[in-house]
C-alpha cells in the first residue's frame, strides 16, 4: 500500500502552483502554515505510528500535503476542514495524486470544534498539523468526543508542545497539562523547524505525542466537575489552592475542607498536582458550593 512514488507528494513548487490557482493566501486569522517538505510529512506519519488498519482523523489539512502520505500508510482518512475554498479542492488534489485511494478518503466541511460526528468507522488515530490559535481545544475536544481515537500525534507550536507534555511541578503545567492527562499519556515527540512551512511562521512548531489512557482517572466526579476545579486551580495560579478555590467551593474555608478531605495540602499550588489529585478534589466539593 505505501508507496515510494516522490511525485504523490506535494513540494514547494506543488504547493505554491495549487495555492496560486486556488488564490489561496495563507491567513493568520486560520492559523494557516502549510507543511511544504515531503521528508517532513513522511516523518509525522512514521512517528505517528500510523498502520495500515488506520481509521486517521486529520484537523486543518490545508492543501493536502500530510492527507497524501496519510492516505499511502493507512486504511483510510477523514479530513476535517472549515476553508471554503480548501475543502472544495482537497478531494480533487487527493484524486490526481492518489486515484486508487481516492475512495478511502472522506471530507468534513466544518469547524473542528464543531464535529460531532465523522462518517464511516469510528476513528482510531488522529493526525494533524493544528492551527495554532485553536490547537488545544480542537485537541481536547477530539479527544473528548471520540473515544476511539487511541493515539494521536499533533504539530503545534513549541511551547504549545511543551505545555501539553509539562509534568507536574514544571514552570509551563497547567490547564493543558492536566487536561490532555485525563484522556491520555503525552510526551514530545520531536521539533519541526520553521523553514518546512509556507509562510515560514515565526515560531518553532513541535510534535506531541498522545496515548489513550486505558480509562480516565477513577473518581466518582465528572469530567466537568474535575475540570472545573482544574480552571479555578490555574485561573489564579500564583495563590495556594484554599484561596484560588475559595470561589469554587463557596468560601477559602470550604475549599480548605475539600483539599484537608482530599489529603491534598491547603498552602499547595495547583502546578503541583497530578490530573488525579485534582478528582480527588471534585469528589469533596461543598454540596452547598
Amino acid at each position: 500500500m505505501s508507496s515510494t512514488d516522490p511525485d504523490v507528494l506535494l513540494g514547494p513548487a506543488d504547493i505554491r502552483e495549487l495555492a496560486a490557482r486556488l488564490g489561496v493566501r495563507p491567513t493568520k486569522q486560520r492559523g494557516q502554515n502549510f507543511v511544504i517538505d515531503a521528508n517532513t510529512v513522511r516523518r509525522i506519519v512514521r512517528t505517528a505510528g500510523v498502520r495500515p488498519d488506520d481509521v486517521v482523523v486529520e484537523i486543518g489539512p490545508g492543501l493536502g500535503s500530510l492527507t497524501l502520505a496519510l492516505l499511502e500508510a493507512a486504511d483510510r482518512v477523514t479530513a476535517v476542514e472549515i476553508d471554503d475554498v480548501l475543502a472544495a479542492a482537497l478531494p480533487a488534489t487527493v484524486e490526481a495524486r492518489l486515484p486508487g485511494r481516492a475512495d478511502r478518503f472522506a471530507l468534513v466541511h466544518q469547524d473542528a470544534l464543531r464535529v460531532t460526528e465523522l462518517p464511516g468507522p469510528a476513528p482510531t488515530a488522529l493526525v494533524a498539523n493544528l492551527p495554532y490559535n485553536v490547537a488545544v481545544p480542537v485537541l481536547l475536544h477530539m479527544l473528548a468526543r471520540f473515544p476511539s481515537i487511541e493515539r494521536t500525534l499533533v504539530m503545534v507550536q513549541s511551547e504549545v508542545a511543551d505545555r501539553l507534555a509539562a509534568a507536574p511541578g514544571s514552570k509551563v503545567y497547567g490547564v493543558p497539562s492536566v487536561k490532555a492527562a485525563w484522556y491520555a499519556r503525552v510526551k514530545r515527540a520531536g521539533a519541526i523547524g520553521r523553514n518546512v512551512f509556507w509562510p515560514a511562521p515565526n515560531v518553532d512548531s513541535g510534535l506531541v505525542s498522545l496515548e489513550r489512557r486505558p480509562e480516565p482517572p477513577r473518581t466518582t466526579a465528572s469530567r466537568e466537575e474535575v475540570f472545573a476545579v482544574v480552571d479555578a486551580a490555574f485561573a489564579q495560579r500564583r495563590k495556594t489552592l484554599r484561596a484560588a478555590l475559595a470561589g469554587w467551593a463557596g468560601s477559602a474555608a470550604a475549599a480548605e475542607a475539600a483539599l484537608t478531605a482530599a489529603g491534598i495540602s491547603p498552602q499547595a499550588r495547583g502546578e503541583a498536582l497530578t490530573v488525579e489529585d485534582f478528582a480527588a478534589i471534585a469528589e469533596h466539593r461543598p454540596a452547598s458550593g
